[in-house]
């Protein structure tokens, strides 16, 4: 039996191109190649494609700032081709596309829409999900209509920032102090700042603009943060939860506490949480994955109240990371599910949605 040709996708456009790498470089070390024949393209930071050898993700490792695409592979053409292709060709139609495009221009539903209209198979949350995942904004509104809780919040935009400063600090001081100021359409805490004082509002607003044009603020909680991993289509499974333990001067788990810090954080799986606590977790993790049409995986984060205990859905990553601190690879391992096997499974949950987009009539 031939191998299926699993295209590992990374880098891209996005302030996450340097973890993307090193999610890449940890799902190849994961894939059975007895099964899988693995391609790996990455795309620049000025969107150029390119095959890249597999020394590039094997070497990666450390402050991911330091990491680098080689560059020395020559440049693809984005068209799929519907057999075995040509050099200039990216991908084929019989692919399965594993992305670790990591932020906007590829967790966003962009390459996913691409994928889809070439009729590849690809891991994970398709166009909708994916966009919808990806604005908190968006994520929040729904989750609220739906009845999932959430932590109160105000959008601002761009414009507001700009031209009403003082309109934006008075709609958002009656979440009160402090705040967490956030691009809408970001992740890994990029461009994310705790706000404990008035005086410091205008200038977190503008780091935040300079990411996304909208801006999430949230009234900020006192609480344990606790992740869950989802996994499956149709009927999706939700993990053993698990904790970020935040010890990072920042205060909370901000880029440099995840990446950077090799003592900023720490994590417990499971998490030390009381078993009805957990199962609440579990439930509420499948049902956002419903609300937001999600598809083969995601990573549900909450915030735990430390004292109330009620929990709320923080956001959701359609693409979560898989680098050597990953919570997603992580929380499967410890419910019985190792890498290798969690990389099989994703896989053949994106063929089989293949299959099932192409069952779909598209005649009258």
């Amino acid at each position: 039996m031939s191998k299926i040709r699993v295209v590992v996708l990374f880098g891209g456009r996005s302030a996450e191109h340097e973890v993307s790498i090193l999610s890449a470089r940890n799902v190849l070390l994961a894939l059975d190649r007895e099964r899988f024949e693995p391609v790996l393209v990455a795309i620049d930071k000025h969107g150029r494609w390119r095959h890249e050898p597999e020394s590039t993700l094997l070497d990666a490792s450390g402050d991911p700032r330091k990491l680098f695409l080689r560059g020395k592979g020559a440049e693809l053409t984005v068209p799929v081709h519907p057999q075995r292709s040509p050099a200039g060709a990216a991908l084929t139609s019989e692919d399965v596309v594993f992305s670790f495009l990591h932020g906007t221009y590829g967790e966003d539903g962009t390459a996913q829409g691409l994928l889809d209209l070439a009729d590849v198979a690809f891991v994970g949350a398709g166009t909708l999900g994916s966009a919808i995942g990806m604005d908190k904004d968006v994520t929040k509104r729904l989750l609220s209509h739906a009845g999932v809780p959430v932590v109160p919040w105000r959008l601002v935009t761009a414009a507001d920032v700009a031209t009403k400063p003082e309109a934006v600090e008075a709609r958002v001081s009656e979440l009160g102090y402090p705040l967490f100021v956030k691009p809408a359409n970001a992740g890994s805490s990029v461009g994310v700042s705790k706000v404990k004082t008035p005086a410091e509002l205008l200038a977190a607003l503008r780091v935040a603009v300079s990411y996304d044009r909208k801006v999430l603020v949230e009234a900020a909680v006192d609480a344990r943060e606790i992740e869950c991993a989802v996994l499956g289509n149709d009927y999706p499974e939700a993990s053993v939860p698990g904790e970020i333990v935040v010890h990072h001067r920042d205060g909370f788990y901000s880029y440099a506490a995840k990446y950077v810090d090799a003592d900023g954080s720490e994590w417990q799986i499971p998490a030390r949480i009381p078993d009805v606590t957990a199962a609440r977790v579990r439930i509420l993790a499948v049902e956002t994955f419903r609300v937001l049409e999600l598809a083969g995986m995601a990573r549900v984060d909450f915030f735990l109240d430390r004292d109330s205990n009620d929990l709320y859905v923080n956001e959701v990553n359609t693409i979560p990371g898989f680098t050597a601190i990953s919570m997603y690879p992580k929380m499967w391992e410890h419910s019985g599910l190792p890498a290798r096997e969690l990389v099989s499974r994703l896989i053949d949950l994106a063929i089989e949605r293949r299959q099932q987009r192409r069952a779909l009539k598209t005649e009258i």
